[in-house]
């Protein structure tokens, strides 16, 4: 990269400079307006939701490089789309920046964004920017969603199955790796490489729901059932535990986890007790897997198709409280709680 363009700053070309290299992270003709203009189906729901990300408190440049803070700032909204059950149709992104920040910083921000966006046919379709203390990125996505396969945080039934679409913990350790890089020695590269790509590389699960909706159809029609089944669930950004905890406590039930059923990282085995384990599991956060209760059969069936981490970890139940139980009676009854994970003002 030449020496001249990679110092560059962000004051040196001003607002609309920046803005003008910032439209070709963008598809052609949708910006220019006040406003992106962008085609959803008559009998579909317009699913909108933002997510804040600051220097220092979601991202830095110790354990991110700016085209990975990119990925994961895209990764985190489209979750939150999945979470709802909706399809992506594209997102606008709100940028504060110091003046001294280099361009080439910004541009292999946008990069990350892009890569990450373009697996799920999604595209940046506008946004703001303005000069900021601390860089600051809040991100608008837009999704539709059929009305009768909205995925709510409130629907969850007693007897429903909790199921998990994949691992937790490993963006956690992949975390502390970067932060405590001495601690990684003993750890084998290949181990280290997946828990911190884990961490700054994550998915959204939207794959996961052509998949769970094939599997309700045919249940339904096997049942004769006249209307969809009722799927809950949310993401698991703020944690597993936070997650089940969000469910119930919107739903007005309780949950009964057994901790053998959760699975971990292979990664962990060489490096990470039992114990550490589950805590990553449990209140790491940032996987941005799915938590979904519904009915067992179809709960068995998605998790034998996902693989690859998928469990069903619990039982909703009509209590108030939700209880880590470990069926082996080596560790006693925990009652799951907020206090635990991680919470802003905290």
């Amino acid at each position: 990269m030449d020496h001249n363009l990679s110092s560059l700053r962000v004051r040196d070309i001003g607002e609309q400079g920046l803005l003008e290299k910032l439209q070709h992270f963008c598809p052609p003709g949708i910006i220019g307006d006040d406003g992106a203009v962008l085609a959803t189906e008559s009998n579909k729901c317009l699913i909108v939701t933002t997510d804040m990300l600051v220097e220092g408190v979601h991202f830095s440049d110790v354990t991110t490089s700016p085209q990975d803070a990119g990925w994961r700032a895209a990764a985190a909204n489209l979750s939150d789309l999945a979470a709802m059950g909706a399809t992506p149709l594209g997102i606008t992104v709100g940028l504060g920046l110091p003046g001294d920040v280099t361009v080439s910083w910004v541009e292999q921000l946008y990069q990350g964004m892009t890569e990450c966006l373009s697996k799920y046919h999604t595209n940046i379709v506008g946004g703001d920017i303005v000069r900021s203390p601390i860089t600051t990125l809040a991100i608008t996505v837009f999704g539709q969603v059929d009305p009768n396969l909205i995925i709510r945080r409130g629907t969850a039934q007693v007897g429903n199955a909790i199921v998990i679409t994949g691992i937790h913990g490993a963006s956690r350790a992949g975390l502390e790796l970067l932060l405590h890089p001495e601690i990684a020695q003993n750890l084998k590269t290949e181990a280290k490489t997946a828990l911190i790509t884990a961490h700054q590389r994550p998915n959204p699960r939207l794959d996961v729901l052509p998949i769970l909706w094939e599997i309700l159809e045919n249940q339904s029609k096997t049942q004769n059932l006249n209307s969809q089944i009722t799927v809950a669930g949310m993401d698991s950004s703020d944690g597993l535990a936070d997650a089940i905890l969000q469910i119930c406590r919107a739903s007005q039930v309780g949950a009964i986890i057994e901790s053998s059923q959760i699975p971990f990282s292979w990664a962990f085995a060489e490096w990470l007790t039992s114990e550490k384990s589950l805590e990553y599991a449990l209140y790491g956060g940032e996987d941005f897997e799915l938590v979904l209760c519904l009915p067992p059969e179809p709960a068995l069936t998605l998790v034998q198709k996902l693989g690859q981490g998928a469990a069903i970890i619990g039982t909703i139940t009509p209590t108030s409280t939700v209880i880590l139980h470990d069926k082996q009676a080596e560790i006693p009854d925990q009652i799951l709680s907020f206090s635990r994970g991680f919470q802003h003002f905290g």
